[in-house]
């Protein structure tokens, strides 16, 4: 990714893919892929097991590289992604499970995400220098509050592990949150989650509306329908639909493909 990418007004900053096209072996995981995520909304990526949601994000995190097709981040082109510059570049994302470190406590885990914000350098903190020891009550301080706004401060001290499935996921979403991304990569959220947790997944996703991008993979179509302003939905690597979430539920392609049924046998 990059380098010379600088940090744009929200009014201008926006992720986009041209023609994203993957291949593993004879399989296509991804066929001229296009899409954006605009300035402030939250898009939803759905389709079926298997359509490409997660080598799409794999792509856009440098875990992937396509064999054509491009990206753009804040109206700029993206050479060669590296995921050790990610945060840097304002780009954030969870995992399918939570991706928590097990040897470390919850804030630790949280001051990971808010390494961006390190002034110091490594020998600096090693040392025990004044200017380390500063720089590292503010990384605290930053990612405490990231906790306290998801509920989670009175868990910083425990280790990730010893916390119910849900809760470890919000701490996983209090370390993206807590690199202050311009772009979310929230990748299947409410998985594992029952329907109190989901809802509060919902309603957190929707405070980031205007604040951030955010880019949903979620097989939760309800939760989708009710957080996103725009839906993209992929079939076997190829974009069949994308719009409003209304016209999107109603699209036959996506009843056909997606729901795996015809448009008149659907009654919800």
């Amino acid at each position: 990714m990059g380098e010379g990418v600088q940090s744009a007004p929200l009014g201008s900053r926006r992720f986009a893919a041209c023609d994203l096209t993957v291949q593993f072996g004879g399989i296509t995981a991804l066929d001229a892929v296009s899409l954006e995520v605009r300035a402030g909304e939250v898009l939803g990526v759905i389709g079926p097991n298997g359509a490409g949601k997660t080598t799409l994000f794999n792509v856009i995190c440098g875990f992937v590289t396509p064999q054509a097709g491009t990206l753009e981040w804040n109206g700029q082109p993206l050479g060669v992604v590296r995921t050790n510059r990610l945060a840097a570049l304002g780009i954030a994302r969870t995992l399918q499970g939570v991706g928590l470190f097990g040897g470390l406590t919850v804030l630790e885990n949280v001051m990971i995400g808010a390494q961006r914000f390190r002034r110091t350098g490594l020998a600096s903190a090693l040392l025990a220098l004044p200017r380390g020891d500063r720089d590292e009550r503010a990384l605290r301080e930053r990612s405490l509050a990231k906790l306290r706004e998801l509920g989670c401060e009175d868990v910083a001290a425990r280790m990730p592990q010893t916390l119910p499935y849900p809760l470890q996921k919000r701490v996983a979403l209090a370390r993206a949150l807590a690199a202050e991304p311009e772009l979310l990569l929230l990748d299947e959220p409410a998985g594992g989650l029952g329907a109190d947790d989901m809802h509060e997944l919902g309603e957190r996703i929707g405070t980031l509306r205007g604040s951030m991008s955010v880019m949903l993979v979620e097989h939760r179509i309800d939760l989708v329908m009710s957080v996103c302003d725009r839906v993209v939905v992929l079939d076997f690597g190829r974009v069949i639909a994308q719009g409003e979430p209304a016209a999107v539920g109603r699209d036959p392609r996506v009843l056909e493909a997606y729901l795996g049924s015809e448009p008149g046998a659907q009654g919800a």
